[in-house]
C-alpha cells in the first residue's frame, strides 16, 4: 500500500508542478488553453496575479515532495496527509469559485492519496 500511497502523491505533486509552471511562467500562453472560459484580454493584465498563485502550488509541490525524505514512515505520512488534505481544501474552493473541473483534477486525486496513507498510518 505505501508504493500506491507515495505514487498518488507523487502524481498530486506532479500536477501542482504543472499549475506552478503555467501559471508562473506560461500565463499567457498556456493558461488560455487550460482556462478556455476566461477572457483572452486578462492574461496579459493578471498575469503577476497568475505567478503568485502558481508559487502557492509550488509550495504544495514541495511539500508533497519533502514527504518522501522524511525516513520515518509515520511522519512521512503525517506530512503527506497534511498537504494534500492543503490540494483537497484547494481543490473544493476552486470548483466552487472557479470551475468544477478543479474538484477532479485536483481534489480527487488528493483524497485517493490521504485514503492509502491512512490505510498505510492505520493497518
Amino acid at each position: 500500500m505505501i508504493i500506491v500511497a507515495q505514487i498518488i502523491t507523487a502524481f498530486v505533486a506532479l500536477i501542482h508542478i504543472y499549475i506552478l509552471w503555467f501559471e508562473m511562467f506560461a500565463w499567457t500562453t498556456a493558461g488560455r488553453k487550460v482556462f478556455k472560459n476566461f477572457p483572452k484580454d486578462l492574461f496579459e493584465p493578471t498575469k503577476s496575479m497568475a505567478a503568485n498563485q502558481g508559487l502557492y502550488n509550488g509550495f504544495l509541490a514541495a511539500g508533497l515532495v519533502w514527504s518522501f525524505f522524511i525516513s520515518d514512515i509515520t511522519w512521512s505520512a503525517n506530512i503527506a496527509i497534511f498537504f494534500l488534505g492543503c490540494v483537497t481544501v484547494a481543490g473544493v474552493y476552486g470548483a466552487f469559485s472557479v470551475s468544477k473541473k478543479i474538484f477532479f483534477v485536483q481534489s480527487i486525486p488528493a483524497l485517493l492519496g490521504i485514503i492509502f496513507w491512512c490505510i498505510v498510518k492505520f493497518s
